[in-house]
């Protein structure tokens, strides 16, 4: 059984699905929280677990930063898998994490997205380019101080020379898929995404690769936490490497750890 939810009301912006099978043909159940833009990919990856294992998996989605603080005030998870190390290294630091399993599971690009209808390419080297394609209108992005998409976000901007011209004009959501849906709906012009949600979205279109070389590598971490069923973690983190998820997460846009 696979049920993936959000984690109380104290995260907010969780992407989240709920499967539900009887409970009396499943093993021990594993909880993961993962970063939210991981959702479609380890959806997948989480099903055939579940059907090879015997083991039930629920899954937590939201902001890599909520995550880790849910975990820090005592939530149940077996798993941690982050958007960038820092998260990590915090609960690592903590003793919230079993060290020996930690590991990078996946990477990611940054990309610039637009409305489906409106996906003229756009220069991102190029100084104005970004102000003139907003027309004064605000750009989505994660929370630029706490969610690595935003984060990473933030950084590209600065070192692509278009953050001072922004002004602020932030359109801020508690998570990367948050700051999809915005400009899927058509809310915001532009957006800064992980080039995996903008596939998992056809509403949106790139419309410029942000260049790796403007911001700090792209990576999840992966580890079981101190407090959880660690022999169960064990098991699914070591499945996590095989050729199998490491294909659904290549599908869905993700790089192989390294990459």
């Amino acid at each position: 059984m696979i049920s993936s939810i959000g984690w109380s009301k104290a995260i907010k912006g969780a992407v989240c699905a709920c499967f539900v099978m009887p409970v009396t043909l499943w093993a021990d159940t594993l909880t993961v929280f993962a970063a939210s833009s991981l959702k479609t990919a380890l959806d997948e990856v989480a099903v055939a677990f579940a059907e090879t294992s015997n083991h039930s998996v629920t899954i937590s989605y939201a902001g890599s930063s909520a995550l880790a603080r849910q975990i820090q005030l005592g939530a149940p998870a077996d798993v941690f898998i982050s958007a960038n190390v820092g998260w990590m290294d915090t609960l690592e630091a903590d003793g919230l994490i079993e060290v020996s399993t930690r590991y990078d599971l996946v990477g990611n690009r940054l990309v610039m997205i637009a409305p489906v209808d409106s996906a003229a390419p756009l220069d991102v080297t190029q100084a104005g380019a970004l102000t003139e394609r907003l027309q004064g209108k605000p750009i989505a992005m994660a929370l630029i101080q706490a969610v690595p998409a935003g984060i990473y976000g933030k950084e590209a901007l600065q070192h692509l020379g278009h953050w001072q011209g922004l002004n602020g004009n932030i359109a801020q959501m508690d998570n990367v898929r948050a700051a999809l849906a915005l400009v899927s709906a058509g809310e915001t012009p532009l957006g800064i995404v992980y080039a995996s949600d903008a596939l998992a979205d056809k509403n949106v279109a790139v419309v410029a690769d942000i260049p790796t070389s403007s911001h700090a590598p792209i990576v999840y971490p992966a580890a079981g936490t101190s407090g959880g069923n660690i022999s169960l973690s064990n098991v699914f983190l070591k499945f996590l490497k095989t050729p199998a998820p490491q294909a659904i997460f290549a599908a869905q846009g993700f790089l192989m750890a390294g990459n």
